[in-house]
């Protein structure tokens, strides 16, 4: 049969004569060479067919590379170079601060066929390696297959294994989630699973934009929190831990016109990168997914509301001589003015007969709108996966309204508070939380829950209550030139056992606001300390209330936070009243 009818299928394209042709030329090439008795010509001809073969697949081989490089999708994110499974995009703060990295780690494997020695070897491994489970050891190393060992070696830890040229080890690449700053904002940032799935915090509120920034969709994922502010943060409530002991504590900064959280500390904390050897009670995220009464911070919810409703004005008057009868509430105040009080006043001194007559004449009904409006009813609306669903009373009767008015009978988490707070100081109005952070110059629209002119006086009534020498319970928060404002809070809590509040136990708190002054669209921020079950010591002169063991840190928070802020101090002359002589503290509540 000729070459010339191989065509497929018998049809012979003039493609195929061409290249039908050529071979032809060559054979009859080879053939001349030979009856020529110039062998030599054979072999550079059929030496040139070899280079001319391997020229044309590199030049395929770079045209196909240039144009990948060149045309192609690969690496922009439409599949061609998708990260490995489990894989995850870095997260940064605010300012692209590394929080967040997925890194190259190894895994140690044993096969034992190749090991000729098998207790020099199992020796070896046991002083390199005290952290592995010695029952494994043994196993890989005396078995009779190929096994895992221990797994998430740093590059230098393999390099060591490595050294000690043992027969039978081998390493496997993987990837492994690191955390650079440990503890730090640990439980804003969360953990995964050894399997890359977000399990706790933004990795897992954010797990799907995280996982498809691995593949090149987008560049890191960008979180709210700006670590100067974060690290600030839990110093100073870590000093105040040491101090008051508490068996739990929060810290909380928020800017009240974006929601943004600009820091989040709960204690006690955890490694991140060790989330699997912490507690549970320290891997719980205190912020968002525990939930208290939070005692006289409420107050500043009834004044408000008592303002806005038009119930009550700064200077009406409450008389706070007696104790107050509301529903089956007989009501005392913890330090009895025994005074006609304005309503100003009733704030400053924390008073709660002068707060649940006013919330009397609000009434249930409209007390329990304002409390849903400012979202106090339901859980902090936050991407975390952690916010709680607060506790609420059943029915709203005058009992209830006595007692929710300054802050007990209803459980909310810290983070639910900080939102409504937020709506009092931000001009009224209410906007969700965010872990992420927002374009600059956004503010989320939000729905109006207060006037304007009551956020406006509420703001003037928060700072008057931490001016010092003022006789506010909050003046331990005070900082000169930053017209901070504030509310103590100091919750009693329910014991089963007595059946009652437990005066012993308390959730006490401070909740600040700075600027006060300036326009009601101008940058502020709201800070919170809140500690559960506070010990007093000789500084705080045996007292664990607000005032005494949340305002000051507070304070000091607000001090080192504001530069990085941008809120500049305010030259201003100060004068601090002396106290008298043998002067009972008061309790700041």
């Amino acid at each position: 049969m000729s070459l010339s009818n191989l065509g497929p299928g018998g049809f012979q394209s003039p493609l195929w004569r061409w290249l039908i042709e050529r071979v032809w030329r060559l054979e009859h090439a080879f053939e001349r060479s030979r009856a020529a008795a110039k062998p030599e010509d054979d072999t550079r001809i059929r030496i040139f067919l070899v280079m001319g073969f391997f020229s044309l697949c590199f030049v395929g081989v770079g045209l196909g590379a240039g144009w990948a490089a060149l045309f192609s999708n690969a690496g922009r994110g439409n599949g061609y170079a998708q990260g490995a499974e489990g894989a995850r995009g870095d997260i940064v703060d605010r300012n692209g601060k590394l929080l967040a990295v997925d890194l190259a780690h190894y895994a140690l494997y044993v096969d034992p066929r190749e090991v000729w020695d098998a207790k020099e070897v199992r020796r070896a491994l046991g002083k390199a390696l005290p952290q592995a489970p010695a029952k494994r050891l043994d196993k890989a190393v005396f078995g009779d297959r190929r096994a895992f060992v221990l797994g998430g070696l740093t590059p230098d830890e393999k390099d060591v294994i490595f050294n000690l040229g043992l027969p039978g080890i081998s390493f496997e690449e993987q990837e492994r989630r690191m955390y650079p700053l440990g503890p730090t904002a640990a439980h804003l940032i969360g953990f995964v699973d050894s399997g890359g799935k977000g399990l706790a915090g933004a990795e897992r509120a954010l797990d799907d934009p995280i996982r498809k920034a691995a593949g090149g969709d987008g560049g890191p994922t960008q979180l709210s929190i700006d670590i100067r502010v974060q690290a600030a943060l839990e110093d100073e409530l870590n000093k105040a831990v040491a101090d008051f002991t508490p068996k739990g504590a929060v810290g909380l900064v928020t800017n009240v016109h974006t929601g943004e959280i600009l820091g989040l500390a709960s204690y006690p904390d955890y490694d991140a990168n060790k989330a699997g050897e912490a507690t549970d009670d320290q891997r719980l995220n205190r912020a968002a997914a525990s939930v208290y009464e939070m005692g006289s911070t409420f107050k500043a919810f009834t004044v408000a509301i008592g303002l806005d409703t038009g119930v009550a004005t700064p200077s009406s008057t409450f008389d706070a001589r007696e104790p107050f009868k509301l529903g089956y509430r007989t009501i005392h105040d913890y330090h009895a003015a025994k005074a006609i009080l304005t309503l100003v006043e009733v704030f400053k001194h924390s008073s709660n007969i002068g707060t649940a007559m006013l919330a009397e004449k609000i009434g249930g009904e409209r007390l329990s709108k304002y409390f849903t409006a400012l979202g106090l009813t339901k859980p902090a609306k936050v991407e975390l996966m952690e916010s709680a669903r607060p506790l609420t009373p059943r029915k709203w009767d005058m009992d209830t309204v006595a007692s929710t008015s300054f802050g007990h009978g209803m459980n909310v988490s810290p983070l639910a508070l900080a939102q409504a707070m937020n709506a009092l100081l931000n001009g009224g109005e209410m906007r969700p939380l965010t872990i992420r952070k927002l374009p600059p110059g956004v503010r989320p629209e939000g729905v109006r829950v207060l006037s304007e002119n009551t956020s406006a006086e509420m703001l003037k009534i928060m700072r008057a209550n931490v001016i010092p020498g003022e006789g506010g319970s909050g003046g331990k928060a005070d900082v000169p030139g930053l017209s901070v404002g504030g509310k103590t809070g100091t919750g009693e809590k329910y014991d089963p056992s007595i059946r009652g509040y437990n005066h012993q136990r308390q959730v006490s708190s401070f909740a600040a606001v700075f600027p006060t002054d300036g326009p009601l669209e101008a940058d502020r921020y709201f800070v919170l300390i809140l500690m559960d079950e506070p010990r007093g010591n000789a500084k705080s002169f045996g007292f664990s209330t607000g005032g005494w063991v949340g305002a000051p840190p507070a304070g000091k928070v607000i001090e080192r936070i504001a530069p990085f802020l941008g809120v500049q101090r305010k030259t201003q002359l100060v004068t601090i009243a002396s106290p008298p002589k043998n002067a009972v503290p008061e309790a700041g509540l």
